[in-house]
């Protein structure tokens, strides 16, 4: 292994690999990187990413030789840029779809003369040949490129044997319509279900050719279309922070782009702004918001000296900030490269296809050709052997394997949009199956993510709807989120508040005002007691609210408390019931969240959950994960903010609730549209039936290939007998995979 200076050196290398078909080309890349003396390579094929640790420098063009010497293209991955990128024209999934739509309009006629006899009109085969032969040479381009690189590497995948079986197909068709009699003027293929030797000479197989190509390529033009999104969680954490920030230069404030700010610079963020980047308060005091990066509900007061990161929201007053960190060193370009380091370390998602293909390729490929040297050896004649071995490939190529996995995926799909349950791939479903754990991040997820006003207590002698009118009234002057739900719990309740004069705000501690004569004042019970107003037998009310995780906030006026309004996020009606159905699949549900401890077991408690991760910031999700993971379990993540999207990415199988952010939809496995708990178990009941079901398709579509391999093999396939039962095998598959449209779930009936 060649080293070089370590100036020039790391230890640790990220790679975009470029070129990989399937899940072998990935294990083929890892086996020869981890030939290298030091090297620890871990390549993921669905993020198309390569990440090597070596024990000592290295040089990343050595990597990219090795890799390239596999077939394969390498290069270092570009940095991450907070501009929203230019629309891709290189979209990966659409050359898939250009060959995808031609090979169909071309295919269906072909399929249909060779299987209905009534239309095989006079010189019917020319046509299908016609038709047939851009789709077996400029369709299936890809698969024979990937495996002539598969030959000249000495390896065979699924697309060895697409290509073999294809070209074997069109090219014995060709033999027998133009040294045959498959050409002469009112051939027909008559549909006979027999079992008979013949030479081959008067048979075609243009259907076969073609119909095996546009299958094919429709599963893989699913599989690139799920494959595009790998790096949009990155884009959206990114594009979180502000676009422009006010710059004070020379005692004036100037707009410049973020990209532009420095280390050290003063920076104003006014109400209703995101803070351009992590920094300290160096004047004013507010309330922000950083429930997108930190996962807690209730906007934190801010005064000067805190820390604040960059991407949060500004809710209230004016704030002068210092900035301390920028670009790629800011909270948020930090947690985007969570998400990236989790998404590396993924376990691989096998195909169940190119898993047994290392075995079932060379293995038929090998038939084919004993096939061959066993009937030229007989004497039985250069046709009838010919026709043998091509027979072999033919029964053998994938056809039904090449519907097993994109009908059963896009008939579960199609059932789980209409039932707001989005999967991202055949690779999600694998991970159904063995998840034990379901960690639930609480804030949005089992709770609504809002401030409500749960209670509202009054002190002796006083009536409920006087304190909430006044209270409303005053917090309506207010921008603060506890304020706003005092209000409109108030206004819902009793209609039109009265005015307020005099309105003042003190940062952090509360407000007072003249409400109808009254000079009333609402916030921490340290506030009140300024005012000499003391809780008395209130103290007892408010120490059990905290107790339970929710924020009381005092009201009193002419010198005296009158009461006590508790606000608190509000747990979602169907939370409680998921959790049960989580318990019931056999899966162990944990609450994690960076709210405090009581507030975390309060609502653990509510819903059912024993086990709690409280107080946890958005590195450390990343950190319980992997504990879990560490202890033998295999974690499935629920979550919807930012500060989740790296715990999603690093879980066995992330679900991510659709009213959360993008950043957290992207680094999931799963998109719960509908914002409800209760999508979760149907989401893994769902996978895990859809899941089934390929499993069952690709039994059925190999167990086809066992029973009429040897049939071929023998000289006894009859083309329309092969024909006819390639065709069961693909409408069972497609008929067994349609049975996934009539998937319950657990509250529209009986569990399906």
């Amino acid at each position: 292994m060649a080293l070089i200076d370590q100036e020039n050196t790391t230890d640790r290398i990220d790679l975009t690999i470029g070129g990989m078909t399937c899940a072998s080309c990935a294990m083929r890349i890892e086996k020869r990187l981890n030939k290298l003396d030091g090297v620890t390579a871990s390549v993921n094929y669905a993020t198309e990413k390569a990440r090597v640790d070596a024990s000592g420098p290295i040089d990343p063009e050595l990597l990219i030789a090795e890799v390239e010497k596999a077939g394969y293209t390498a290069e270092l991955p570009q940095p991450p840029s907070t501009e929203q990128p230019a629309e891709v024209d290189d979209d990966p999934s659409r050359p898939l779809r250009d060959r995808l739509l031609v090979s169909i309009v071309l295919t269906v006629p072909v399929i249909a003369m060779a299987m209905i006899p009534a239309l095989q009109f006079t010189n019917w085969q020319w046509l299908s040949l016609t038709l047939a032969a851009p789709v077996v040479v400029w369709a299936a381009l890809p698969f024979h490129l990937a495996a002539w690189t598969n030959l000249r590497h000495g390896a065979a995948t699924m697309d060895t044997l697409i290509s073999v079986g294809t070209l074997a197909a069109f090219g014995w068709s060709i033999y027998a319509l133009f040294w045959g009699t498959a050409g002469e003027p009112g051939m027909k293929h008559p549909f006979e279900l027999t079992i008979s030797r013949m030479d081959g000479s008067g048979n075609i197989y243009l259907e076969a050719a073609a119909g095996v190509t546009t299958f094919i390529l429709a599963g893989r033009y699913f599989e690139a279309r799920a494959k595009r999104r790998s790096g949009s969680a990155l884009r959206a954490l990114l594009a979180l922070g502000a676009k422009e920030v006010s710059v004070v230069r020379d005692g004036a404030e100037v707009r410049i782009p973020t990209e532009d700010l420095h280390a050290g610079d003063l920076f104003v963020v006014r109400p209703g702004e995101k803070i351009a980047t992590d920094g300290v308060i160096e004047d004013g005091t507010s309330a922000v918001d950083a429930s997108m990066v930190t996962g807690e509900s209730v906007p934190a007061e801010v005064v000067a000296g805190d820390a604040v990161v960059g991407g949060t929201l500004n809710t209230s007053g004016r704030l002068t900030v210092r900035a301390t960190r920028v670009g790629a060193e800011t909270q948020i370009a930090q947690m985007a490269r969570m998400v990236e380091d989790a998404q590396s370390g993924k376990a691989q998602a096998q195909r169940l296809a190119d898993s047994i293909s290392g075995i079932f390729v060379p293995i038929v490929i090998a038939l084919a050709v004993g096939t061959l040297g066993f009937w030229l050896g007989t004497g039985e004649g250069a046709s009838a052997a010919f026709t043998a071995a091509v027979a072999v490939l033919i029964i053998a190529c994938p056809c039904a394997l090449g519907l097993a996995t994109p009908t059963a995926l896009m008939v579960g799909t199609g059932r789980g949009a209409q039932l707001g349950i989005l999967i991202k791939g055949p690779e999600v479903l694998e991970s159904t199956r063995t998840i034990d754990t379901v960690v639930l991040d609480k804030t949005g997820t089992v709770t609504t993510g809002r401030m409500t006003l749960h209670d509202v207590i009054v002190a002796e002698g006083e009536d409920r709807a006087t304190v909430l009118r006044i209270a409303g009234a005053l917090e309506d002057a207010s921008e603060h989120p506890i304020a706003r739900a005092i209000a409109d719990a108030a206004r819902t309740e009793l209609g039109a508040l009265p005015s307020v004069e005099g309105f003042s705000n003190t940062e952090g501690l509360g407000v007072h005002g003249v409400v109808e004569g009254r000079a009333v004042v609402i916030g921490r019970e340290a506030f009140l007691a300024d005012w000499s107003q003391r809780l008395g037998d209130l103290a007892g009310p408010k120490g059990e609210a905290e107790a339970q995780g929710r924020t009381p906030v005092v009201i009193g006026w002419d010198g005296a408390v009158r009461g006590v309004l508790v606000v608190a996020d509000t747990i979602k009606e169907s939370s409680a019931e998921a959790v049960r159905q989580i318990r019931e699949l056999g899966l162990r549900p944990v609450l994690l969240t960076g709210d405090n401890e009581r507030a975390a077991h309060a609502v653990a408690a509510t819903v059912g959950i024993d086990e709690v991760h409280a107080e946890v910031r958005p590195g450390d999700k990343v950190d319980v994960i992997r504990r879990l993971q560490a202890e033998g379990r295999t974690v499935a993540m629920v979550g919807d903010g930012v500060n989740d999207a790296a715990a999603l990415a690093q879980s066995d199988l992330g679900l991510a609730m659709g009213t959360g952010t993008d950043a957290a939809i992207e680094a999931s496995d799963l998109t719960l549209v509908r914002g409800d708990l209760l999508a979760v178990p149907d989401a893994i009941r769902l996978s895990r039936r859809t899941l089934g079901t390929i499993k069952g398709n690709l039994f059925w579509a190999f167990a086809y290939n066992v029973v009429g391999i040897p049939l071929a093999a023998a000289g006894l396939l009859n083309p329309m007998l092969a024909g006819a039962a390639m065709a069961f095998s693909s409408v069972f598959v497609v008929t067994n995979s349609l049975r996934l449209r009539g998937f319950k779930t657990l509250n529209e009936g009986a569990a399906s």
